[in-house]
């Protein structure tokens, strides 16, 4: 089985307990925390890591997170771990905060550009994305800045992009230079 499909199944299941149990708010606090703590160096090789017994990698993770997290978060950590499928935690986590934000109709568009943008700048680009019609009503903005770019902003949502980037807009200025170089004016 791909990692993909497992990992959208052990969220899925684990998305289907929450709302059961009614902690779906409680339980994607916890999936975020620990999508961050994932992001470590030290804590994605121990994940990976086929050296480390399961026993110790249990109890490392109570170390970490059964303060701090919800029981059945723990239980869910637990079970993946006894089944020795760890390595595959990361994953489960980002598909577990993507079919949150199918379920709650929240779009993911990430915004790049060149500067930072101020918070009514941001508010007034979720309102044109809103008001576009191609996202769901509540919008999440990512926002990522690359001066390479040098203006302008790129938009990122679903299978979409709209680049609207200087560096772009120069980009396709040289390319109709390069096609049209052989025509005189």
């Amino acid at each position: 089985m791909s990692a993909e499909r497992l990992s959208a199944r052990y969220a899925k299941s684990l998305i289907d307990l929450a709302i059961e149990q009614d902690k779906l708010e409680r339980v994607k606090e916890d999936v975020e925390y620990f999508h961050q703590a994932a992001q470590v160096r030290d804590l994605r090789l121990l994940l990976k890591s086929p050296i480390v017994h399961t026993s110790t990698k249990r109890k490392i993770f109570g170390k970490l997170f059964t303060e701090h997290f919800d029981l059945l978060s723990n239980a869910f950590l637990d079970i993946i771990l006894r089944k020795g499928r760890e390595s595959y935690l990361a994953e489960i986590a980002q598909a577990f905060l993507e079919q949150y934000r199918e379920i709650k109709k929240i779009s993911n568009v990430k915004l790049t550009t060149a500067t930072s943008v101020t918070a009514e700048r941001l508010e007034e680009i979720k309102q044109k994305i809103r008001a576009s019609g191609v996202t769901f009503p509540n919008v999440e903005i990512n926002t990522h800045i690359d001066p390479a770019i040098l203006g302008g902003f790129i938009l990122e949502f679903g299978d979409k992009l709209y680049d609207a980037s200087v560096a772009h807009q120069l980009e396709q200025l040289r390319k109709g230079f390069v096609k049209n170089s052989y025509e005189s004016f």
